[in-house]
């Protein structure tokens, strides 16, 4: 397994260009194709859903959207040509954001998005990466609004905890992790009814069988929630990437009250694999 097609989201904020880089790095490393999508929700067709607007207004914001369009196709395809000899395309829709890049990322391999920004834009909409996630379908890395490393991949910190999400973020991350220096399975208050026998065994076995090289790291007695304690760890650890399943409870209930993906979302300092 390798990723083949990777998809990355271009809206109009200023920190598109950042994880642009990450993919085409990605692109090269695993010899893909690279897709650029502008995907940005109209604030015409927002305003349209309580007050009608004017036409006139309508037809300004979509010339304005038209020249934002190519001005980030122009500094996609700048970007895209740093690398060696990847190969990429330009798309763009016009319709709600959310939906078009869910859509898109049927076709990829491997999407890539920004973290939430509230500081950048206070009006955005802070659940976009969370219902991504929820609704794409495909393994998602999000990249930090502070930035991302140099080389992301050597050294991965997985967080296992045995569910349907942790395991298909596993699987997803299979071509990152066969080619870490180094990855580190870390169970928090991991229990033998879940784990099996010896919680931690059976995933070092799985993952060692796939030429990954693994160590296992369980974590009891401590009072830290186990997001912020992944957090800490991986900061420990240097590690340069996080996978992990998302949304393994209710996701509501992680969506209004919080969780391990929601910290995540909130608090990463280095790039995060989901899968859901």
């Amino acid at each position: 397994m390798t990723y083949k097609t990777i998809l990355v989201h271009v809206d109009n904020g200023s920190r598109w260009p950042a994880r642009a880089e990450v993919a085409v790095d990605l692109t090269g490393r695993f010899e893909a194709h690279l897709v650029g999508l502008h995907a940005v929700t109209p604030a015409y067709s927002l305003a349209y859903q309580t007050v009608e607007t004017d036409p006139l207004i309508i037809e300004s914001e979509k010339r304005v959207a038209l020249e934002q369009a190519k001005g980030a196709e122009t500094a996609f395809r700048r970007t895209a040509e740093k690398g060696d000899s990847v190969s990429a395309e330009w798309r763009t829709s016009s319709g709600d954001a959310l939906a078009a890049l869910a859509l898109h990322s049927r076709y990829a391999d491997l999407v890539v998005i920004g973290q939430p920004d509230v500081q950048e834009d206070s009006g955005a909409d802070m659940t976009f990466a969370h219902r991504l996630v929820l609704m794409a379908g495909r393994p998602v890395l999000v990249v930090p609004y502070i930035g991302a490393p140099g080389t992301i991949g050597k050294r991965v910190l997985l967080a296992w905890n045995a569910t349907r999400e942790a395991t298909r973020a596993t699987t997803d991350a299979l071509p990152f992790l066969q080619a870490a220096e180094e990855v580190r399975v870390v169970l928090v208050k991991p229990d033998s009814s879940s784990h099996g026998e010896v919680p931690g065994a059976d995933i070092g076995l799985y993952l060692a069988r796939h030429g990954v090289q693994v160590k296992v790291e369980n974590i009891e007695g401590v009072d830290v929630d186990a997001g912020n304690l992944l957090l800490s760890r991986a900061a420990d650890l240097s590690s340069d990437l996080i996978v992990m399943g998302a949304y393994g409870h209710s996701r509501f209930s992680e969506l209004v009250l919080g969780g391990v993906t929601r910290t995540m979302f909130e608090s990463m300092t280095v790039p995060v694999l989901m899968s859901h």
